[in-house]
């Protein structure tokens, strides 16, 4: 393997304010006199005037159609908006946004710093205001795009992680430079920023639901890295360790994700936690032990799995299991082939990890399940009506989403699932893409094809 890099540097007290004042001086941050890279330095992201001066200074928050659960400003007698919008936003950036739970109150949003440089910006989610910003730096990949942005947790500290790949030596696709994956990671509570680059060959998946950053080859080849250290660890096929007498688990072999007690791996129709538990020991009564299929896994420690009946009916048993000890949490049974089996359906929780949903799937994961226990609901046709995809839950546990395919005039709903009957919204309605801190968080373009993430306080 060709040698690892791994470059940290971190500036603090008064070489903070006197790299601030001389880059006042001499350009923009992270730049030399002819506007040219100065420099791989890294520091901590402090929230100081020269930052907020590069800042764009805030704009009236649009007043969107949401849920009415959302308030966006003020309203007269007769229930007309009146005034400035209440909420905040953020005008441009990437299209991808990253929060830290739990506790959920923190956001990551990347953003351009000059023509071919981006910065990580962390804000407050219940107010919008910027708390602390990284280090400007170039990505790998082509700069008309963003890097990747994603969160973690490992035990008690926050990360924000970016990152991209390509080639150290250049662009070019005719350069002889080394293909890396390249990460800078972000104490979320302090922006300490650490680069990371990592040799690697074919395109990686860069995932982080547990407490390192896993890179796979999307099938059995994978490297953790230790958000702290930002040391790395490969895990060849070989090491995957599959359970005894497992004849599945040596065939299509995947990891597919990482838990707190080590790599979630899957095979033809088992799966195991290497070290850990193993799939057939933790089967839903009722299912055969050897038809487990992992489809998903969550920051919140939850692993969603599909399993097929002892006895065939056409129907899948959906499981949530808890990804440290493989225990069932709540089952829900739905027809097949309405949700196939792979990487979908992606499942994601409330906040506070209360509530999962997935698909047209939804789980209350308040108290341990119960066979037959409506704490869990297939959302499927009924009587004709058109099947739903759900996107978001709050921890209330009204989920959002759309009749499907939302792409081809899907109606927006939302589904308060105490009762799991669909409420049919406008079709000018913006839906929730998460909550945090008690703030809807909010996708929209405006008319000069200017992304923006918006925020409305829960009323």
């Amino acid at each position: 393997m060709a040698q690892r890099t791994v470059r940290v540097a971190l500036v603090a007290g008064v070489a903070v304010l006197a790299l601030l004042l001389l880059l006042a001086t001499c350009g923009a941050p992270g730049e030399g006199k002819d506007g040219k890279g100065a420099g791989d330095g890294r520091g901590p992201g402090a929230d100081s005037t020269a930052q907020a001066r590069q800042h764009p200074a805030p704009t009236p928050v649009p007043r969107l159609q949401v849920p009415a659960a959302y308030d966006t400003g003020p309203r007269d007698a007769e229930g007309g908006p009146t005034g400035r919008g209440t909420g905040w936003q953020i005008v441009g950036g990437s299209p991808e946004y990253a929060i830290v739970h739990p506790p959920a109150r923190l956001l990551g949003h990347v953003e351009r710093s000059g023509a071919d440089r981006f910065v990580l910006r962390a804000y407050d989610a219940a107010t919008g205001r910027p708390v602390w910003a990284g280090a400007p730096w170039r990505a790998l990949s082509d700069p008309a795009y963003f890097p990747r942005l994603l969160s973690l947790a490992k035990g008690d500290r926050r990360y924000f992680v970016t990152w991209s790949y390509g080639k150290v030596g250049g662009s070019d696709a005719l350069s002889t430079g080394d293909s890396v994956v390249a990460l800078d990671v972000y104490d979320a509570a302090t922006g300490r920023q650490q680069h990371v680059e990592l040799p690697w060959t074919g395109v990686p998946v860069v995932t982080g639901t547990g407490p390192g950053i896993l890179i796979t080859d999307g099938a059995a080849t994978a490297t953790v890295v230790d958000p702290l250290t930002g040391r790395p660890s490969a895990v060849a096929a070989k090491d995957l360790r599959p359970p005894k007498g497992c004849a599945n688990c040596r065939t299509r072999t995947e990891v597919r994700g990482l838990t707190s007690k080590g790599l979630l791996v899957g095979g033809r129709s088992e799966f195991w936690v290497r070290g850990g538990w193993y799939s057939r020991s933790v089967a839903p009564k009722g299912t055969d032990p050897a038809s487990g299929l992992p489809t998903s896994v969550t920051p919140a420690g939850h692993v969603l799995a599909k399993w097929r009946p002892k006895k065939a009916n056409g129907w899948d048993r959906w499981a949530v299991h808890d990804a440290d000890t493989g225990k069932v949490l709540g089952t829900v049974d739905c027809r097949r082939p309405a949700l196939e089996p792979g990487a979908y359906p992606q499942a994601v929780t409330s906040p506070d990890g209360s509530y999962l949903v997935a698909g047209n799937l939804a789980f209350d994961l308040r108290t341990p399940a119960v066979e037959g226990a409506e704490r869990a609901h297939c959302l499927q046709e009924k009587d004709g009506a058109r099947p739903l995809t759900l996107t978001s839950v709050t921890d209330d546990g009204v989920a959002y989403g759309t009749t499907s395919p939302a792409s081809a005039g899907g109606t927006p709903v939302e589904v308060p699932l105490a009762t799991a009957v669909p409420v049919a919204l406008t079709d000018t309605t913006v839906l929730p893409e998460a909550e945090v801190a008690g703030t809807g968080l909010f996708r929209w373009t405006d008319r000069q094809d200017r992304p923006r993430l918006i925020g409305y306080p829960r009323r």
